[in-house]
């Protein structure tokens, strides 16, 4: 007795590629790029002795300037990796 057609499981092929998009891996450079500039502001404004005070540190580049670009740069990166794009098989689906 030979199965039938309906009976006979069929394999779908699977398609393996890369996990994100062309748009996600600019998005997270661009995120990393305004990071690096962020730590790069946060730098400096330390004294060489340390018995005076430079009020350097307190300048509106460290206490402004560089938090906004990091917490920005961290909230580019997340968009970045959940940001899911048009494919070809949801625009199929839809059309």
């Amino acid at each position: 007795m030979t199965p039938s057609k309906k009976e006979i499981p069929t394999q779908k092929k699977q398609e393996y590629g890369f996990v994100f998009n062309t748009i996600n891996y600019i998005m997270m450079i661009v995120g990393l790029v305004v990071l690096f500039i962020g730590y790069i502001l946060l730098c400096g404004g330390g004294s060489e002795d340390p018995n005076t005070f430079n009020p350097a540190m307190f300048d509106g580049r460290r206490l402004y300037a560089a938090p906004i670009l990091i917490i920005l740069g961290f909230i580019i990166e997340i968009v970045a990796i959940m940001y899911k794009g048009k494919s070809k098989k949801n625009s199929e689906l839809q059309g």
